[in-house]
């Protein structure tokens, strides 16, 4: 195994409100290789950093997020003083200091994704993920070198196979779900391992202790470099 990879969870939501600018700049300030990010489509078409289908949790509004505009959108707070951020506008804070692994949260919206960091002529490495599998389909029909990430929650009866039908490279597993053996076999089929969301250092300590690859936190700065 290499050198464990950090990911900035929402950017690194320990120590700035989730999936805003201000997120992922602490997480490149923390030294991430990677922040992490969700995206979603308002009304208008456009693609915005959010985690979840309504405003309500994270935002001074309430709704769904795909029943809104953007200039609608960009009158709210997201935490802190913080606007709800376009993806353009998060690909330019990372672009040339960190990696991305965007999270893929609705269908149809993987070409709309692909284009938006190819047109932002993003220099670094980018990880499409997502517990939609088929939409990871697409991305691969749009860039047929896109790294891919299957996303699993609960996991499924066969796990590795259920990840080679989508010819992924990456796999992203629950902490609390990953084992050694589990993590052997995902390596066995030649797929990188990241686990999601270790916290505590008991759980950041026990994830690597099964030779994972990368770990995604809201505390990047716990995770040693190994």
């Amino acid at each position: 195994m290499g050198q464990l990879l950090r990911i900035g969870h929402r950017g690194a939501a320990g120590h700035a409100p989730e999936n805003t600018l201000a997120a992922i700049r602490k997480g490149i300030a923390l030294g991430v290789d990677f922040v992490e990010i969700d995206v979603r489509r308002t009304a208008d078409g456009v693609l915005v950093v959010l985690h979840d289908a309504t405003l309500n949790r994270t935002t001074n509004g309430k709704g769904r997020v795909d029943r809104f505009s953007l200039p609608v959108l960009k009158k709210l707070e997201a935490g802190n003083g913080e606007a709800i951020p376009t993806l353009e506008e998060a690909l330019t804070v990372a672009d040339g200091r960190t990696g991305l692994v965007l999270e893929l949260k609705v269908k149809g919206m993987a070409r709309e994704a692909v284009e938006a960091v190819h047109a932002a002529g993003f220099k670094n490495p980018v990880i499409y993920a997502s517990f939609l599998h088929e939409e990871l389909i697409h991305v691969r029909a749009v860039n047929p070198k896109a790294s891919l990430m299957v996303l699993f929650g609960r996991l499924p009866c066969s796990p590795v196979s259920r990840a080679m039908e989508y010819r992924a490279s990456h796999v992203g597993l629950r902490h609390d779900t990953a084992t050694r053996r589990l993590v052997e076999r995902f390596h066995g089929a030649e797929m990188v391992v990241f686990v999601y969301t270790a916290n505590t250092l008991g759980d950041i300590q026990r994830a690597a202790s099964f030779n994972v690859d990368g770990m995604i936190s809201n505390f990047p700065e716990r995770i040693s470099r190994l």
